[in-house]
């Protein structure tokens, strides 16, 4: 199914052993860590491609620690795994670039369901060319990464990149909330309006920043988004 690096971050010994030895059945690569700072010497050898970060852990938080990876590894992908059901940890972890949240207690196999998708995902941006420009923004699909219109660099998450990659597939169409869902969440997830809002602040802050206009993205009462191009 897959080979690729997975660092687990997880203080339950129990669920951490569980779901390390799961995810290693499924062909996944598993380094399981069962505090910030275990975590930390982890993945500075074992340079993971995806992250899974239980968010209260012994002696710190796990938002905090993927900020520090995402300071030297823009390109690992994030997700998050609490009980704690507070939005106010989502937006944070999604403005860091998170791909998703799943609640404990979970099945085993909604994991490995999210993690089907993001891969998805990840393989749809090696087929986009290295950079996409518009005016002075520029989109680095293999990166995960735009440049704004004053120059600066941030970085998207894989459902940021994933839903920008299908405005520019869809340009000058309306792309209605199903068909996000459909093509990024998958059919048996429910997404809310806000979660979905939430994933197009940062894409529509990057696309106003061009003082040449020649990208825009507009809500569609009642339906969805729509990016058009300034001169197609």
């Amino acid at each position: 199914m897959s080979n690729l690096s997975l660092l687990l971050v997880e203080d339950e010994p129990n669920l951490g052993e569980t779901l390390r030895d799961y995810l290693r059945a499924k062909k996944y690569q598993v380094e399981l860590a069962t505090s910030c700072a275990e975590a930390r010497e982890k993945f500075k050898t074992f340079t993971p491609a995806i992250a899974i970060l239980d968010i209260g852990l012994p002696d710190g938080s796990g938002i905090d620690l993927a900020r520090e990876f995402r300071q030297t590894r823009k390109d690992c992908v994030l997700l998050f795994c609490t009980a704690l059901n507070d939005p106010y940890l989502r937006v944070e972890g999604l403005e860091l670039g998170a791909e998703d949240y799943i609640t404990k207690p979970f099945e085993l196999k909604e994991l490995t369901l999210r993690l089907d998708r993001i891969l998805r995902s990840r393989e749809f941006t090696l087929h986009n060319p290295d950079d996409m420009r518009f005016g002075k923004l520029i989109f680095w699909p293999k990166r995960f990464e735009i440049q704004d219109g004053s120059g600066e660099v941030s970085s998207l998450g894989q459902k940021e990149c994933a839903i920008l990659e299908l405005f520019l597939e869809r340009k000058n169409e309306v792309v209605s909330r199903d068909e996000m869902i459909e093509n990024i969440w998958g059919e048996n997830s429910f997404p809310t309006n806000r979660t979905i809002d939430n994933y197009i602040v940062k894409i529509r802050k990057w696309a106003d920043s061009d003082p040449t206009g020649a990208l825009k993205i507009t809500s569609v009462r009642g339906i969805g988004y729509k990016l058009e191009l300034k001169g197609n």
